[in-house]
């Protein structure tokens, strides 16, 4: 850990606690996403526990409005997370002192010596792929106190949730890393090389793997007929009894015998890229319930991204917060639910491929009239995700509020682009009076309607043509 970061995690805890102990009100603002819920129930239970004052809300972006309704909120203080790149200023001015970030997005030189940023990227931490906001919040609460360890464990879905997952075999590196080995060390997390299969704990078999969209196999994913006859193929049961059988439950041999069966199917089809993402380290809580959709850490992250998209927010925090009741069962629906639109979403852009302008290096997506803004995310990293896009990246757009235009971008499996996503965005949309950013290989924009021709031919001049020239 470096001095700045101490010194930061140290003025989190000193402004944190004088709020505590002189009993004013404290304001957790956090993004709708896995991380964003993840690390604001994070910061949220640590309150809750150090008998805090404290109220816990989501929104999907920080712009000035909302900063101007913090202020009308009158809070003592305002905890922002998964949130706040290059608004410090606006904050500044807005709020005065009373505000922190815990944030991982690239942000500009302009904020680094602002003490209330505690951004992962002032500290030399990659926010890309060695820790996330969930990550900060875990750091941040840990530092206020030890007894919040067990936190660790939703900093480990959240890091899961934004696909930092990125080291060999799917393991975890940096921050995330060290993270992960507490979890462990403390009774809290299993991690194992295994298939990585969606509803390891809850799916039954041919469903897992036609739910499998990453990576995308064609032939098999979303067609669970053609996985149930590829599973009979290699001799496995399906069922225990009258119940299926669920991934987790497989032994080696039989992991062995599907994995060789999916490898033929594939073998004409990208099949060492396709292993490659197949197999990995799983993440897995022994505290929850077996068959449960919180078990596996990537199903638990699915269940917290599908309450944040689809506007049940709420729902999310409260299965973080520790509810195993009404809350996980309104989740498991939702869960379903989003996994149905997603298909949907899906099959129309596989449909109507006037939506698709595919180029050698990026695939343009013209998601208007379908995908909403808060699904944007889902899907860029979907289409990603499919073999046949691999090396490239994906940027899709869609109608956003108050008319104006949400893009979304990707940088799918083995791209090699120089290009920095969050840069990209960034510096875009401040040319076209709108706001974006993020990540190198992950990042979003926001624009006006008006404006979507001109910022159209700014992104071809800077992915497209660009990296043509570089290519050739």
């Amino acid at each position: 850990m470096s001095k700045n970061l101490q010194q930061s995690l140290s003025y989190f805890t000193d402004k944190v606690s004088d709020c505590i102990k002189s009993k004013k009100s404290i304001f957790v603002l956090t993004h709708i996403d896995c991380d964003g819920l993840s690390s604001g129930s994070i910061v949220t239970k640590a309150l809750i526990r150090a008998d805090a004052r404290c109220t816990v809300r989501t929104t999907k972006e920080l712009n000035k409005s909302v900063i101007s309704n913090l202020k009308k909120n009158s809070r003592d203080l305002h905890i922002i997370t998964d949130l706040g790149g290059g608004f410090a200023k606006n904050l500044d001015e807005t709020l005065s002192e009373n505000w922190l970030v815990l944030d991982h997005h690239e942000i500009s030189e302009d904020e680094h010596d602002n003490e209330r940023v505690i951004n992962a990227w002032k500290y030399g931490i990659d926010g890309g792929s060695e820790i996330c906001a969930g990550g900060m919040a875990y750091l941040a609460v840990n530092s206020l106190d030890y007894r919040n360890v067990d936190l660790s464990t939703i900093a480990v879905v959240s890091a899961l949730g934004d696909r930092q997952d990125q080291g060999e075999r799917k393991s975890f590196t940096g921050k995330n890393f060290e993270i992960a080995k507490t979890a462990n060390e403390q009774g809290l997390l299993e991690m194992d090389l295994d298939l990585l299969l969606v509803g390891r704990e809850t799916r039954p078999l041919p469903d897992s793997l036609a739910f499998t969209s990453q990576p995308f196999i064609e032939g098999l994913t979303w067609n669970r007929d053609a996985c149930l006859s590829l599973i009979n193929s290699a001799g496995i049961n399906l069922k225990d009894g009258q119940r299926w059988r669920v991934p987790a439950e497989l032994s080696e041999d039989e992991k062995r015998a599907l994995v060789e069966k999916i490898s033929e199917h594939a073998r004409s089809k990208d099949a060492t890229e396709i292993m490659q993402e197949l197999i990995g380290y799983t993440y897995s809580f022994p505290r929850e319930g077996k068959r449960s959709f919180l078990r596996d850490g990537r199903d638990f992250a699915t269940m917290l991204n599908s309450c944040g998209r689809i506007s049940k927010a709420g729902i999310g925090i409260g299965i973080c917060m520790g509810d195993r009741n009404k809350m996980l069962q309104e989740g498991e629906g939702i869960l379903t639910e989003y996994r149905k639109m997603i298909r949907n979403y899906m099959n129309v852009l596989a449909n109507e491929r006037w939506r698709i302008s595919d180029s050698k290096n990026c695939v343009m997506v013209n998601a208007e009239g379908l995908v909403p803004e808060t699904m944007t995310g889902t899907i860029s990293s979907l289409i990603a995700g499919s073999p046949k896009n691999s090396g490239k990246i994906v940027i899709l757009r869609t109608d956003g509020d108050e008319n104006t235009i949400k893009f979304s971008s990707r940088k799918s499996f083995g791209c090699k682009s120089n290009v920095n996503l969050s840069k990209l965005m960034r510096i875009g949309a401040e040319k076209f009076n709108g706001v974006g950013g993020g990540h190198d290989a992950a990042a979003g924009a926001r624009i006006t309607k008006d404006k979507l021709d001109g910022f159209l031919d700014y992104l071809k001049a800077n992915v497209i043509n660009m990296q043509s020239s570089s290519n050739s």
